[in-house]
């Protein structure tokens, strides 16, 4: 869900090993990781939510949910772009709790 690269420059920089590989690997949480077309996967690339969302707009919340659950759930930080965007495009989303299990 959040590329490595954004993973990367939101804190995964200061990791350890372990911990970046179990980030990149990580099924405990249907969310993190999702089976998208090699052209969304090249399209989407390493951008955050300011610069690229699904071409789908009926995904659109779903994504942006799931974006906020990988990035809690890690302890990743948002950048002010990033956090401009989520709230302006999650103002149109239903207001329904979500649960996050912290990785880290």
């Amino acid at each position: 869900m959040v590329p490595l690269a954004e993973a990367w420059d939101s804190g995964a920089s200061t990791w350890s090993p372990q911990e970046r590989e179990a980030y990149a690997n990580d099924l405990g949480d249907p969310r993190s990781l999702i089976a998208v077309s090699a052209k969304s996967n090249r399209s989407k690339a390493d951008k955050d939510v300011a610069e690229w969302m699904p071409p789908a707009g009926h995904y659109a919340c779903t994504y942006l949910t799931d974006w906020t659950t990988v990035k809690t759930c890690w302890a990743l930080t948002t950048d002010p772009r990033e956090k401009t965007a989520l709230g302006r495009l999650a103002a149109a989303c239903p207001d329904e709790p979500i649960t996050v299990e912290l990785a880290r």
